[in-house]
């Protein structure tokens, strides 16, 4: 089966707009905020709760980017008025960062304000290599700002991350907020593992370097290698749903586990997430939503081979298609 899916993943660039459309419609909410509203508001019963991503990046003009700014402004609306339990996510490439830094700070900075306002969390998605220093920075420079609402993605292929954690824990301490995740860009070797094993081992590493900093720790990750593996440092840690016995922790965070959460892409092993949180784990889902669902679908599909195996069910069992 997953020799066929990575079979039809190598037609899509081929295939009919509409068929991509309808495989990618498991992992994105819609081409729109109200879809993804209702979307998280029927998910709710699954006691888990969400980062929302207007899906979009790498703009070419910075009017591009004042669109960003104003439908992530709208998305904190609706997260207030519908009572929605959900942090949102930002891409800086979409906020003009390869095009003008000190416009893409000023940006990121608008919405980080009004997110502070309600006490809503901005994690700053990580992208390629080229702008992972920046990211980082802009972090950092929110955090000496006053801003606690907001932490980074790292990705565990990469060689440098492990430095990474050391330097951000280093400034900011146990108010360090990591989404940890085997990143999902196709890195050059220079820079990065390339082997499945590998990656899984640098990334357990950088969680396990995480946790023991007393940072807050979003797992994202559909392996269950990585999985299993977090359990086990958890159990060893005495963490549990309902206490985080590390001395170095800052305790509680509002929308937030204790000290940790699992992390899932929206309509990949759901079966998993909420076997999760039927044990107490605090759960999150990543929903993108937005027009640009069809370059979002195919880069995950083309690089997951999870997903991949999932695109081969939705076409041959339609009845399993559950998020």
């Amino acid at each position: 089966m997953v020799v066929l899916g990575r079979f039809i993943v190598k037609l899509l660039p081929i295939a009919p707009k509409f068929i991509v459309k309808r495989i990618a419609g498991r992992y994105v909410a819609g081409s729109d905020l109200h879809s993804a509203i209702s979307l998280m508001k029927k998910m709710n019963k699954e006691n888990t709760c969400f980062t929302i991503d207007v899906l979009g990046e790498e703009i070419k003009t910075l009017d591009e980017a004042r669109f960003f700014v104003e439908e992530y402004s709208r998305v904190l609306d609706e997260i207030i008025s519908n009572n929605i339990d959900a942090n949102i996510s930002l891409k800086p490439t979409a906020f003009g960062l390869l095009l003008n830094k000190d416009i893409a700070i000023q940006n990121i900075e608008e919405i980080l304000n009004k997110a502070a306002l309600s006490d809503i969390f901005v994690r700053l998605d990580m992208e390629d290599h080229r702008v992972t220093q920046a990211t980082i920075d802009i972090v950092l420079l929110m955090q000496e700002k006053g801003f606690e609402n907001i932490g980074t993605v790292l990705q565990g292929r990469l060689f440098r991350t492990d430095e990474d954690i050391r330097n951000i824990t280093k400034s900011l301490g146990s108010f360090s907020d990591f989404r940890i995740c085997k990143g999902i860009y196709l890195e050059p070797n220079e820079i990065s593992h390339t082997g499945y094993q590998d990656i899984v081992n640098a990334t357990n590493d950088c969680i396990d370097i995480m946790l023991e900093s007393g940072s807050y720790t979003a797992i994202a990750s559909h392996d269950y290698p990585i999985i299993n593996h977090s359990l086990k440092k958890l159990e060893n840690m005495k963490m549990y749903p309902d206490n985080d016995s590390r001395p170095n922790s800052i305790g509680p965070r509002n929308g937030k586990g204790l000290g940790y959460e699992f992390q899932f892409l929206l309509g990949v092993r759901g079966d998993l997430r909420r076997e999760l949180a039927s044990k107490g784990h605090l759960t999150r889902v990543y929903v993108p939503y937005g027009t640009k669902w069809y370059e979002y679908g195919v880069r995950r599909i083309r690089e997951n081979p999870d997903i991949a195996w999932h695109v081969t069910k939705t076409l041959l069992m339609p009845w399993t298609n559950r998020r």
